[in-house]
């Protein structure tokens, strides 16, 4: 070995020579010896170093962490943030010469060299920890199997390529620099990728507060942490212990600490306890919330130009996610649903709150638990959002959507206190009494839609809303067009949640569209805003730890409706609580308005309404199919109801969120009505007898199966989906349908 010893003290192209030479014997034939002598290269070569692949973090609108994702898990931390006796202990036992040597150890290698020489095998390495380094990004940059399987290759090819990053490294970094990376990169076992995952899953804190015994074990874990897994159970841990002993055996031997300290530590338990770490939604604390934002961040090319991006930043990118989630409104609604509709009831009440003038979702929630497990009733999509967002293919939305032909009213002009008189039964004049955006005709003649117990006689614009008549609303949609109404729906973010173009039939104003509680809200928002029409929002800003550009996000608005237009709505809609279908229910204490909602045959119901500060909407439906299992004899929340209509449910889950949720928000008035403008009537008001009074027509044969007008009723007022009902599947839509009296009857 004197020679050797010679030709190491030459200096590290020596060393690398020596090992070059002499390893080869070990393990291969002469082609090897001439390979490696050909390509030894001891110039530097520049090492690309990917950003490390770390969780991304979720946050409320307080900073509050709600859910975390992740490929790795990992959280990369400076060496500040690293307690000192855990750089001491890692440094002892992986390379206690690291900040004497350069890139390569000559002094290791060459007392590996001997030691595998003497053993007739490789039994002990001589790595350096830059060159672990190394080793570790070029593992971590591979991304297929292949480049796997070359960065663990046993050839000298490999280890000298990795010298030669290692010179580059440590010509780029300063030592704690590089103790830092590596810190950071070094997997430990129990899936913690890094040591501050590591001290959080192995012992539930930050690595800043690791305490010597702790440091040790980890430290101990880093030679085989799959062998030494402490999750994998008793033996393995075990194993954990030895090598924390020898860990700080070594520290002792090297002056580190003292051989008293060693054995005190020695004396601690392993006091390992595998916490935890959350990853995805449904481990998060509002996982509907986080569904939408998930999705979002997934999908929305503002988040990065393709999928793959998108998602490769999101799982792997270290983000910090911040997002509009208000927790005290969130509670709100969790609460109010909690209250009225079990997580074992076969129905699921859903709800989304939305701030006006800004589009921010400030709370999405429902009754039923998010997961996979069929037998607890969990669901594994969101019942809030629409498809695009996690959803399905939502609810349809009833009566609600009879504020689209309200306001198409009054953009025609008409005012308050105009009406049109109505009986019992409506039925189209003819074909072309409603035309659809293609210019289609779309009225069926024969085929009534009915009040069922309603009144009929004159009804004004608010008598009419207040009463949610459903022949009043097929007459003033005939007045002011079918086109209108929906082009009004659409200005104000209105779309199918299975993400289909709108069905649009003559019964569009009793809400034969299938619809979700967040794009319902954000539309109602608009009019609280005074026409103001914000696109929904979940986030507010990203920041990229691996960059630290951080990335802020504005609300996308647009004056959708004349404020004045709006205000009259708002005018109109606040009556429902005193005048209509929930002052059985009663207000909230402040200015408010809104719109109950029930689909035929009482398939699903629903609310919908705002404050100047603050839009909700609630629907409630039965996942297996709204129209196989109807909202009839159904016993929701431990209380039994012969039938859920919009102010049965819905509508108190609505007051009880709106009360808790602006409990700390002054009360606000909504802007007064332009009285010129909409005040009385346009001409008298004197009724305009539009329709005749006709009795309600039964269809005890199946009619509606017999009225397959063409494509009129294929896929449009049949509906699409698991909700694919008996015609128009809205409030009273049919010859037997349920919008009677006090009940919400066309809700």
């Amino acid at each position: 070995m004197a020679g050797v010893a010679r030709l190491a003290g030459a200096g590290v192209a020596a060393g690398v020579l020596v090992a070059a030479i002499a390893l080869p014997a070990v393990g291969g034939g002469g082609a090897v010896f001439v390979s490696a002598a050909e390509e030894l290269d001891i110039r530097p070569m520049e090492l690309k170093e990917p950003s490390l692949a770390q969780a991304s973090t979720v946050y409320d609108a307080r900073g509050r962490q709600i859910a975390q994702f992740y490929d790795q898990y990992r959280k990369v931390v400076p060496l500040s943030q690293v307690s000192e006796v855990m750089r001491t202990a890692i440094v002892a036992i992986e390379d206690d010469r690291f900040y004497q040597h350069g890139a390569i150890d000559i002094e290791g290698t060459i007392r590996a060299l001997a030691k595998n020489l003497s053993a007739g095998g490789v039994s002990q390495g001589g790595s350096s920890i830059t060159q672990q380094y190394v080793k570790q990004v070029l593992l971590n940059s591979a991304t297929t199997d292949a480049d796997r399987d070359k960065a663990l290759e046993a050839s000298y090819a490999r280890k000298l390529n990795e010298l030669r990053h290692a010179l580059a490294v440590e010509q780029k970094y300063t030592k704690d620099q590089i103790l830092e990376k590596y810190l950071n990169i070094v997997y430990f076992g129990d899936g913690a990728n890094g040591v501050e995952a590591a001290a959080r899953r192995f012992f539930g804190i930050p690595a800043a507060r690791l305490n010597l015994a702790q440091a040790a074990t980890l430290a101990g874990a880093v030679q085989d942490p799959n062998r030494t897994d402490p999750g994998r159970g008793r033996k393995a841990r075990e194993l954990l212990l030895e090598r924390r002993d020898v860990v700080l055996d070594r520290m002792a031997q090297l002056g580190r600490i003292t051989p008293e300290q060693a054995a005190e530590a020695k004396k601690a338990k392993l006091g390992y306890k595998g916490v935890p770490q959350p990853n995805g939604c449904q481990a998060g604390r509002h996982p509907y919330f986080c569904e939408y934002v998930r999705y979002e961040l997934l999908t929305n090319p503002a988040f990065g130009g393709t999928a793959q991006i998108r998602r490769q930043r999101f799982t792997q990118g270290g983000l910090k996610i911040y997002t509009t989630l208000d927790p005290r409104m969130q509670a709100a609604a969790d609460q109010a649903i909690r209250k009225r509709v079990f997580a074992s009831d076969d129905a699921v009440a859903s709800q989304a709150l939305v701030q006006p003038g800004t589009g921010m979702i400030r709370a999405m929630a429902a009754s039923r638990k998010f997961g996979d497990s069929v037998r607890a009733k969990e669901i594994s999509y969101n019942p809030v959002a629409d498809s695009r967002h996690g959803g399905l293919i939502g609810f349809q939305a009833g009566s609600t959507f009879k504020t689209f032909t309200l306001i198409a009213a009054l953009k025609d002009g008409m005012k308050l206190d105009d009406g049109i008189t109505v009986g019992n039964g409506y039925t189209a004049p003819s074909p072309s009494s409603f035309r659809n955006c293609e210019g289609e005709n779309m009225g069926i003649p024969s085929w009534t839609v009915t009040n069922d117990e309603g009144t009929p006689g004159f009804k004004t614009l608010k008598t009419g809303t207040w009463g949610s008549v459903n022949t009043f609303f097929m007459s003033l949609e005939q007045r002011v067009g079918l086109c209108e109404t929906v082009e009004t729906a659409k200005s104000l973010g209105i779309r199918r949640a299975d993400g289909k173009p709108l069905q649009e039939y003559e019964t569009f104003t009793l809400g034969i569209n299938e619809m979700d509680p967040v794009t319902v809200a954000n539309a109602y928002a608009a009019i609280a805003a005074r026409g103001r029409y914000c696109a929904p929002m979940a986030i507010t800003k990203v920041t990229d730890t691996a960059t630290g550009r951080t990335d802020a996000y504005e609300p996308s608005c647009r004056q959708a409706l004349d404020a004045e237009v709006a205000d009259a709505t708002a005018e109109v809609l606040t009556g429902v609580f005193t005048d209509g279908m929930m002052r059985s229910v009663g207000g909230i204490g402040r200015p408010a308005a809104g719109k109950t909602g029930t689909t035929d045959g009482y398939a699903t119901a629903w609310f919908a309404g705002f404050t100047p500060d603050l839009a909700g909407a609630v629907s409630i439906g039965d996942p297996r199919g709204s129209q196989r299992h109807k909202l009839a004899g159904v016993t929701i929340g431990g209380r039994y109801f012969g039938a859920v209509a919009g102010a049965s449910l819905p509508g108190p889950i609505w007051k009880d969120t709106m009360t808790a949720a602006l409990r700390d928000t002054p009360a606000r008035d909504f802007t007064p009505v332009n009285t010129s403008r909409f005040g009385g009537c346009a001409a008298s008001c004197a009724p305009v007898r539009e329709e005749p009074d006709e009795p309600a027509v039964e269809d005890p044969d199946g009619l509606r199966d017999e009225l397959q007008l063409d494509d009129q009723l294929d896929g449009g007022l049949l509906g699409d989906g698991l909700d694919a009902g008996t015609g128009a599947e809205a409030d009273g839509g049919t010859g037997t349908g349920p919008d009677a009296g006090l009940d919400d009857g066309a809700r």
